[in-house]
């Protein structure tokens, strides 16, 4: 985990992420100076020939000082309508702003459906590659306002992930009130070190996360790794950065070693795979021994029923699972078998399958290769 020399000179599409403490005070109302700052850096990147998107929280923060709050509401249907008050306080905000530099924008709002259905996904992702080519700088949130918990994406470090994905982008950035990863929490323990560069996100990068978030926003560090292991596994560079720093993004884009920087896979996805890391959401869980996490990282082989130990969640052929080795999901894929027949023949030989399904046992595989994407 040292330092390596970023070349991002090709980085041409660039998704920036920034969250709610970087672009409101204390008081919970908005930082012009620092979104007027972020706005600068972006539009003057596109002039450069760069394609910006901007996925940006604050939406709640936003609708406070409108309707004369000092603190958040508690219930879902309060939040629901600060967000509508406060979207288009943010939005008129951005675009005010990013015509004084001459760029053209518009608001996209997702929720968990608009990506869970693979047909929704490719017109979510067609609308949002057109945009990109008409030069519009696409501005992304969540839809608080109707989403409910079924269908949200919960954070907007994992949204930023998914539409990296989404749009086949080279790189993430994600603007947060903590400059990287450190090896400790630093603001607890003062000998801390930031690690500048991690290219494989094991389970030691997961306890080392701890829980860095800040009262204003909604992730923590734990949900930034998270957003880290989609987009790796969908070829995308990621880098967290301190989102109060000057020319962060430009300097981040000019190859400087500043925050952490997660390496992507450099593994190129169709479609369908691109679909599984990016907009689906797993239904259940797959717990694998050793041996089938080593044969899925290593050597790229299917899910077979001889390595699952446990089978967790309620679903059924056809449904998207995460496969699970110690705490960590190293892989996401379509399965053949429903829950309660993969309880059957979990830890038995394909061989066996027929016999304890009868004609139900029509696949050697529970996930065949070809349906599942590693994660780890």
């Amino acid at each position: 985990m040292n330092s390596r020399r970023r070349d991002f000179d090709h980085k041409k599409r660039i998704v920036v992420k920034v969250g709610s403490s970087t672009i409101s005070h204390g008081t919970g109302k908005l930082n012009y100076r620092r979104m007027e700052h972020l706005v600068r850096e972006l539009a003057d990147l596109q002039n450069q020939g760069k394609e910006m998107i901007l996925v940006s929280s604050g939406a709640t923060n936003a609708g406070m000082a409108p309707l004369n709050l000092d603190h958040r509401p508690k219930s879902i249907r309060e939040k629901q309508a600060l967000a509508a008050v406060g979207q288009g306080v943010l939005m008129h905000t951005y675009e005010r702003l990013f015509r004084e530099y001459g760029q053209v924008v518009g608001q996209v709002l997702l929720t968990r459906m608009d990506s869970q259905d693979r047909s929704k996904f490719m017109h979510s992702r067609n609308a949002l590659l057109t945009m990109i080519d008409m030069g519009i700088i696409p501005i992304i949130n969540e839809n608080d306002v109707v989403a409910v918990d079924e269908y949200k994406i919960g954070d907007n470090d994992t949204l930023s992930a998914m539409v990296s994905g989404l749009v086949d982008a080279n790189l993430l950035i994600l603007l947060s009130d903590i400059d990287g990863l450190y090896t400790d929490n630093p603001r607890t323990h003062s000998d801390a070190k930031i690690i500048s560069y991690v290219d494989n996100i094991d389970k030691h990068i997961y306890d080392i996360a701890g829980d860095a978030g800040s009262s204003m926003g909604t992730g923590g560090m734990y949900t930034k790794i998270q957003a880290a292991a989609i987009a790796t596994a969908a070829d995308v560079d990621m880098v967290i950065a301190s989102g109060s720093e000057d020319d962060i993004v430009s300097r981040i884009c000019a190859g400087e070693d500043v925050g952490t920087l997660f390496k992507a896979k450099e593994t190129p996805l169709h479609s369908k795979k691109r679909w599984l890391v990016s907009g689906s959401k797993a239904t259940g869980k797959l717990i694998v021994d050793k041996g089938c996490r080593d044969a899925i990282i290593d050597k790229g082989s299917s899910l077979l029923p001889v390595g699952i130990t446990a089978v967790e969640g309620l679903f059924e052929e056809g449904d998207i699972v995460s496969v699970v080795y110690d705490g960590l999901t190293i892989a996401k894929g379509i399965s053949n078998y429903g829950s309660v027949h993969i309880n059957a023949i979990k830890g038995r030989q394909s061989a066996d399958i027929a016999e304890v399904l009868g004609h139900n046992g029509i696949f050697d595989e529970v996930i065949h290769r070809d349906n599942l994407v590693v994660m780890y």
